[in-house]
């Protein structure tokens, strides 16, 4: 019987480098969404600051680099389907104005 339970044991030590793969892999994906995440805010920082110029041409153009990104983001699962419709029409109406 103590036989079996010790068996069982290294049965489960042996999976736990797949646990610690895990853990590497969402290490590495949530500094590649953060690092994405912040280009996405300075390129909307970058259209705030032409919408504040009054440069209607400037604030399209990074509008629709903006757009580019955040349906990227979509894409690439680092945003919410939702989320990035709802920022997109946000912007637009700002650019609108």
């Amino acid at each position: 019987m103590a036989k079996e339970k010790d068996d069982k044991k290294k049965a489960a030590k042996e999976r736990r480098p797949t646990a610690l793969k895990r853990d590497d892999q969402n290490e590495k994906a949530r500094l590649r969404n953060r690092s994405f995440k912040s280009s996405v805010r300075t390129s909307i920082r970058h259209l705030e600051e032409a919408i504040e110029k009054g440069d209607k041409v400037l604030a399209k153009e990074r509008l629709d680099i903006t757009y580019s990104l955040m349906d990227k983001g979509v894409k690439r699962g680092v945003f919410k389907r939702n989320t990035a419709s709802r920022t997109k029409s946000r912007l637009a109406a700002r650019v609108a104005k």
